[in-house]
């Protein structure tokens, strides 16, 4: 008796053997499935056994795209991500009805024949030519798998597609020397534990877990004879028989499958009897694919951390070779966002800005000392419908942000700050700080020619009454917008475009900021998550954190698991401890009787500062505890929308101020996010009061308007607790109109109202 093989059929050595019997038969056959005309025959002998001996011998069994999941710290599922949704699993967890009912309608005499049938191409070649046409194919399991190898390395290209498909003698022959070794070297329950991973089962469904989650809604183990029988009917045709769709056309061909299954001794007559009698019994899940089926809000985190991996070289040296690990999937991505964070965010967001206000707001947490991001959210949901954005207000353009993110009014003022009392400043300093004058000129630059103020150009402070001198604590609780200007030039701008630098503060397009001396007044576009990193720092005592979104990625490739090295933060001295221990003291003030007391927390150490930019476009509140930093931004991503007579959340608003409507959000999402966790303290610096019969600040109501040109914008206050305003900048009327819904910025490269969305 010839040797057989332990997984069934004949050897290799016995299939070679019976293939070269056959080799002038080979080219008749293909022809007569491909091409039945007779004339066809010859042609097709002449040249089979040549192109069989020259394809390669090794076929690689190409990794299958798989779903990735995304996870959040605690290691809930956010979303998941995938090219195509499958996942793989072993035979042993695939209903044995299952393996049988596409055994039985594929290929029934599966375990008799080696990787050809040929006696199922004999029958193929007489049926066709008796119908003169392509009635029957011969193709075994074995050669269906090769088939689909070729479809999965073709990915999504149309033309490779086809070429993986197209009804061709030389694809046949290939497919017939690839099925051999296959056989050879995988045996029959793995050939067939990868073809039921591998196979396309229609509704966006690859392999048979996918199948079973998208049809009935459970895993592929717990299939009974029906749901089998059906799916296994679906494979010939997954548009024909798409249950979904066509539930007669569906069921005719489940009912097929069940009485194959009986002719072939897997059941029984009465089971089939039975089982036809049934409904199709579906439960159908819906796809479940991308950012935008995040929960919590956090799709914009998602795509986020999918802009983190097409971009980061840890991935991959190329994009290429990024986006074909991300495509292959199988990556399971635990993330930094922290859930309680995140529902904290989502709430205070829902509840102070509804999503068909007006104006957005955007809300980014980060923790000190890590740069871990364990919040981010926005008003407007990730969608494409009405009252939905793609783009993420949060993050820098180059991640799915605006393109130069948004002015940032006077919560810039803490880092010029910060560079003085680097630079040796006392926190009693006091300027004259008038309450208008001309930018100072000239000012030192860290090149060798300065900047001058050749157009005369001048900046105001909020009221005729609000004039110096002052002191730093004073002034930066009524952000005097003099005295950080007359701060710069004391200094110089090369302190300040130092300290930024170690803060990792640029614009929102990733340029550096303009060396001017406007720059304290906010008018550049940066994003809130830039803002919140960098006041983070001032939590952590002087220590900066770049931000970091993951925390560790495992991909699954042929059965094993591996894991990818994931970017790290980077953390370095941005200042000394005494310089951030003395700007938390001077922002506790703020928060304390200061513009930012509608934002304060009261069961923990908290500071903060307000900003609210000219004509109110844009208003910011950006605070932190020593162990959390967050950041809002309330204003319209066209920034077109003045903040006046406007109605947000419900609530109307004469003026929108820094401390007013983003300062609630942040003291409520910051509360929720902080709820049973540590409260440290800040460790203070006790900076004496500035002598109380200096001139008081007036509200913002007879706002003082500057104007800007030659790159410089002015600071004018947007925020009155107490008669304590908070600053804003100044902008120019746009040159040009854009139209409704446009959402791209221009590309002024001026310090005014340029580059903004």
């Amino acid at each position: 008796m010839p040797k057989k093989r332990s997984g069934g059929g004949l050897s290799p050595t016995q299939q070679a053997a019976k293939f070269l019997g056959v080799s002038v038969l080979a080219g008749a056959v293909m022809a007569g499935i491909a091409l039945p005309a007779a004339g066809a025959l010859g042609l097709a002998a002449k040249g089979s056994v040549q192109g069989f001996d020259d394809i390669p011998d090794n076929l690689k069994s190409p990794s299958l795209s798989q779903r990735t999941t995304i996870l959040d710290s605690k290691g809930g599922q956010l979303a998941t991500v995938y090219s195509r949704d499958r996942t793989v699993v072993d035979l042993k967890n695939i209903s044995p009805y299952m393996q049988k009912a596409i055994v039985a309608i594929e290929d029934s005499r599966y375990y008799q024949h080696g990787a050809i049938d040929l006696k199922g191409i004999l029958r193929a070649v007489n049926q066709n030519a008796q119908n003169g046409g392509v009635a029957q194919g011969a193709s075994t399991l074995t050669q269906q798998l090769v088939k689909n190898y070729f479809v999965e390395e073709a990915g999504d290209d149309p033309t490779k597609v086809a070429q993986a498909t197209q009804q061709t003698i030389g694809r046949k022959v290939r497919e017939l020397k690839y099925a051999i070794q296959l056989e050879e070297k995988l045996g029959k329950k793995k050939i067939l534990e990868n073809y039921l991973n591998i196979t396309f089962f229609g509704e966006q469904a690859y392999g048979i877990e996918a199948a079973s989650q998208r049809y009935f809604s459970k895993p592929a183990k717990n299939l009974n004879l029906q749901e089998a029988a059906l799916l296994a009917g679906i494979v010939q045709s997954p548009s024909r028989y798409d249950p979904v769709n066509d539930e007669e056309e569906a069921v005719k061909r489940r009912n097929t499958v069940l009485q194959r299954m009986a002719e072939v001794h897997d059941i029984s007559q009465e089971q089939a009897d039975a089982a036809k009698a049934t409904k199709l019994g579906l439960h159908v899940s819906q796809p479940k694919n991308g950012c935008i089926t995040a929960v919590q809000g956090a799709g914009f985190f998602c795509k986020y951390v999918e802009n983190v991996f097409l971009s980061d070289p840890v991935f991959g040296k190329t994009k290429e070779d990024r986006a074909k690990i991300w495509n292959q999937g199988g990556l399971t991505i635990r993330t930094t966002l922290d859930p309680q964070s995140q529902a904290s965010i989502r709430t205070s967001l829902k509840k102070h800005v509804w999503k068909s206000d007006k104006v957005a707001a955007a809300a980014t947490l980060v923790e000190p000392g890590t740069g871990k991001i364990l919040g981010m959210g926005q008003s407007k949901p990730f969608g494409y419908g009405k009252n939905e954005t793609e783009y993420n207000y949060s993050v820098n353009y180059d991640m799915g942000g605006s393109n130069y993110g948004f002015p940032t009014g006077s919560t810039f003022k803490p880092f010029v700050a910060a560079a003085a009392l680097e630079q040796g400043r006392p926190a009693t300093q006091e300027y004259s700080s008038p309450n208008s004058m001309l930018y100072p000129s000239p000012v030192q630059t860290c090149g060798s020619k300065p900047w001058t103020n050749q157009a005369n150009e001048r900046v105001p402070n909020e009221s005729a009454s609000e004039k110096g001198p002052y002191q730093l604590k004073e002034a930066m609780a009524k952000s005097v917008n003099t005295y950080f200007v007359q701060m710069i030039s004391d200094i110089g701008l090369c302190p300040v475009m130092n300290q930024i630098d170690k803060l990792g503060v640029v614009q929102g397009n990733g340029d550096k900021l303009p060396e001017v001396p406007s720059i304290a007044l906010g008018a550049k576009g940066i994003s809130p998550l830039t803002m919140a990193t960098a006041y983070a720092a001032f939590a952590s005592r002087g220590m900066y954190c770049t931000p970091v979104a993951i925390e560790s990625i495992s991909q699954q490739i042929g059965g094993r698991e591996k894991s990818l090295d994931v970017p790290k933060s980077t953390c370095s001295r941005a200042m000394s401890e005494t310089t951030a221990d003395t700007v938390n003291s001077l922002l506790s003030g703020v928060i304390d009787s200061g513009t930012g007391q509608q934002a304060g927390l009261t069961d923990r150490a908290n500071a903060g500062k307000t900003g609210t930019t000219d004509e109110r476009k844009n208003a910011w509140f950006v605070g932190y505890t020593p162990n959390l930093s967050g950041a809002v931004w309330v204003g319209s991503a066209t920034q077109r929308v003045h903040m006046v007579n406007i109605e947000i959340g419900g609530v109307y608003q004469a003026k929108v101020y820094g401390g007013q409507v983003p300062g609630p959000i942040w003291r409520d999402l910051m509360t929720g996010a902080l709820v049973g966790k540590d409260a440290p303290s800040f460790n203070l610096i006790n900076i004496p009061d500035p002598d109380k019969n200096k001139g008081q600040g007036q509200d913002d109501n007879n706002k003082g308007r500057g104007r800007h040109g030659g790159g410089n914008g002015n600071t004018t206050d947007g925020n009155t607790i107490s008669g304590l305003t908070d600053g804003g900048v100044t902008f120019p009327s746009p040159t040009f109109s854009l139209p409704d819904g446009w959402i791209q910025g221009n590309t002024n490269n001026g310090n005014g109202n340029g580059g903004q969305r």
